[in-house]
This record gives structure tokens, sequence and C-alpha cells, in this order.
């Protein structure tokens, strides 16, 4: 390694060490390495608490010849320090890029992290999500963390992204090709999925999530389903969800399978003449076998009124 890159690669660490000291730090999570290049550290699969320290995503990290790409550096300052903590134990290569997959904050407020160790990295997001960020949606989920976290999440500032991400937009670093798919209307609003092809992997933001229901008010079930199929058409092997494990297509396949029953219940019903409180227990015999995945109880219901207005829309 060459001297610049190992003096900012100590001042990168200094830094880390003093901050651990000034605030509250995030329990350390291992990262898994699921491929040559790519470790993922899977979050707990409940929603952002005291206990979890608001920490339930799935961040990762590329090392590249290079430097790392970082993906999705979680919830809050402290995860992004965590994050960095793990990276240190496998290079000292510097974070060269930062990728977040959508607005939602449990995904990417852990970028003041990576920005305060490394200014120069580049932060990279669907230009929808860059926008709503600095609309409403960066507050919005400072203030969702600093209440669930009951104040662990305080000392977060929004790194918002400041360079776009196209459709089919590719992007050399470090020997290492990245392909951005963003399907429309899908998870968010603000999406996109992140193809390494050298790797066989796609990061697929909460396009899909595995053993975990998040909420749907941003998205559509028929774009979130286009963006499953959309998934499954790609050549990857390695399928890196926004929650829960990583696995195969297999993954891909369940998430889309509860979307599309959910979806077309719904629809049956709808055109029955039900509203979305008469129609309940027939969707939840649709969706038997995911009753028991996290946050099912908390957001069934409101994936049935999610659908319901999704159908009035139409």
């Amino acid at each position: 390694m060459n001297v610049p890159s190992r003096l900012a690669a100590i001042a990168a660490s200094i830094l880390l060490l003093v901050s651990a000291a000034v605030a509250g730090e995030l329990r350390d999570y291992a990262p898994v390495k699921v491929a040559p290049h790519t470790w993922v550290i899977h979050g707990p699969l409940g929603d952002p608490s005291v206990a979890n320290q608001g920490f339930m995503n799935n961040p990762a990290f590329v090392v590249t010849n290079d430097g790392v790409v970082v993906v999705d550096p979680g919830s809050s300052v402290q995860a992004g320090r965590m994050v960095l903590r793990q990276i240190r134990q496998l290079t000292d290569k510097p974070v060269t890029h930062v990728l977040n997959t959508h607005v939602h904050g449990d995904h990417w407020l852990g970028n003041q992290a990576i920005h305060d160790a490394y200014p120069r990295a580049k932060i990279m997001a669907h230009p929808e999500m860059i926008r709503v960020a600095h609309d409403s949606a960066a507050a919005t989920w400072l203030d969702i963390m600093d209440r669930l976290t009951q104040g662990f999440t305080r000392d977060t500032r929004a790194i918002i992204p400041t360079i776009p991400l196209a459709e089919n937009q590719r992007f050399t670093t470090g020997g290492i090709e990245f392909r951005i798919h963003a399907p429309e209307k899908a998870h968010s609003g603000t999406d996109i999925m992140i193809e390494v092809a050298t790797e066989s992997l796609l990061f697929l933001g909460d396009n899909v999530m595995n053993g975990r229901f998040g909420q749907m008010n941003d998205g559509t079930f028929a774009g979130n389903i286009a963006a499953c199929d959309r998934a499954l058409l790609l050549p990857a092997k390695i399928f890196v969800p926004g929650h829960g494990k990583t696995g195969g297509r297999e993954n891909v396949s369940a998430y889309r399978n509860y979307l599309s029953s959910l979806f077309e219940t719904v629809r049956r019903e709808y055109d029955a003449g039900k509203k979305d409180y008469e129609m309940k227990e027939t969707v939840k015999a649709a969706v038997a076998p995911y009753i028991g995945w996290e946050g099912f109880d908390l957001h069934f219901g409101r994936h049935i009124s999610v659908a319901v207005l999704e159908l009035e829309a139409m």
C-alpha cells in the first residue's frame, strides 16, 4: 500500500476511536463473506428499538483493487462506525463509494460515519431518493430513529447522497463493475438494485426481504412484484436482501410469492365488493406460510389497506 493510502487509513482509524469515545457505540456484528470480494453484515430482523440500538438492515461492502464500495451503511452514525470497524478488520483500503438503495433511513443514515472518515467518498443514490431526502424524508427518519431508540442515534446527521444513479448506469472502480437497476414504483419509488456481475451478485434493497416484513406505504405491490421479476431474470446467483439472510433465487421467489398472493387475493375480494377489514381472514389464509415472519402481525393489515388503495387508484 502506498504512503498516502496508509496515512489515510491511520487517520480514519484515529477518527473512529475518537468518535466512539464521544458517543455510545453500536455493538459489533461480524460480516459474512458471501462472494470473493463481498461481505454482508446481517442485522437483526426487528424494527428499530432500544434493544437493537436502531440497527436492523444489511450493510454490505465490496473490496476492489482500489478501495471499498459500501452499500447501505445503516441507520445511524453509530451503525456506520460499526460498519467501518468491520471493514478495518479485513482491509486498510479507503472507502471510495457509498451506494444507498432507497430513501428509508434505516439504510442510509450511516452515511455520516463514512463521510466523516472518508470525505472524498462518492455517495450515490436514485435521483428521487436524493430529492425526497432533501424535501422531508431525512428529517422524518432522523426523528423516527431518535424516538424508537430513545435517543441512542441522536448524534446522527443526514448526509444525503450527491451523485444520482440512473437506470442501466454502469461504473467501474478498482476493476469491478457495478450496474444499476432502478425499478419504478417498487418498494419505495426511490429504489435501486445493484448488480455486481463479476460476483454473480445482486443487492436487492428492500425490494426483497427474507423472513421480515416492512412498510409498503411508499411503493406499490405491482411495482414491487415487477422488481422481483426483473431480479429473477438477471444472471445473479447470490441475492442480498435489504433485511434477512443472503441466499439464492429462492429468496426472491418467496418474497414475490407473498406480494402476489396478497395482492391478487385482495383484488378478488375487492372486486367482490368487500372492504379491507372484511377480507382480512381470506387474505391471511392465502399468505399463511408467511405468518411466522418478523413483523407480520404489525404490517399485514397495513399491507391489505395499501393494496386496496392501489387498486382504487388503477
